[in-house]
């Protein structure tokens, strides 16, 4: 069992790139990212969004500036994703995922224990890319991949430093035919250790400063 950030098995040479808030983000130990979310989409994509979200994909709520925590574990050659959105109403959304190392420089990420995504990433000018290749459904040690515009689009993510603390991150999901149809985008900071009590009114962790 590696002891590698499964980002720097993903990126290979290319991790020493990385400036240092991306790498504590993909460090190999438990740590959470704390900030604040914008997630949109179209209208006409909620009653969707609502049917994955019984799957445990994406996000079925608007809004911006939300106070949003990612706690990260590694457990074997898995690292497991929690993220809590915590919306103005005082509902509190779970995203919940786990990413495997597929070889070369892509990954999987898995919503189930049978659907996931899977994509490539590269970095470029200090900025992490990635790019899906297609979805991937999971029967047994078989991996039948689906195209992705049959489901949701294609995936984009760019990552990048504001500072040595601090990243940005894009999600977007762009269908061939529908245009953007999601997108959560967002400023955040890395802390070691596991997720801890959001302060609402900053969207920060209260001990944070």
């Amino acid at each position: 069992m590696t002891t590698l950030p499964l980002m720097q098995q993903v990126l290979g040479d290319q991790w020493e790139q990385l400036p240092p808030a991306l790498h504590r983000h993909y460090r190999h130990s438990d740590n959470t990212d704390s900030g604040l979310l914008d997630i949109d989409y179209p209208g006409f994509m909620h009653p969707y969004l609502s049917i994955m979200q019984l799957f445990g994909a994406l996000i079925n709520k608007r809004g911006k500036n939300i106070p949003t925590t990612v706690s990260k574990q590694m457990k074997g050659d898995t690292q497991y994703w929690k993220r809590s959105i915590c919306f103005p109403d005082g509902g509190t959304v779970l995203f919940k995922s786990h990413w495997k190392y597929a070889g070369g420089n892509e990954l999987i990420e898995y919503i189930n224990s049978f659907l996931g995504l899977r994509m490539a990433a590269h970095v470029e000018d200090g900025h992490l890319y990635y790019e899906g290749r297609h979805y991937v459904l999971k029967l047994g040690s078989v991996l039948l991949p689906i195209p992705e515009w049959l489901v949701l689009g294609h995936t984009t993510i760019e990552e990048k430093a504001l500072d040595d603390e601090h990243f940005h991150m894009d999600f977007r999901l762009q269908h061939p035919l529908f245009g953007q149809v999601f997108r959560y985008a967002g400023k955040f900071h890395t802390s070691p250790g596991k997720e801890k009590q959001l302060d609402p009114d900053r969207g920060e962790n209260a001990d944070n400063g």
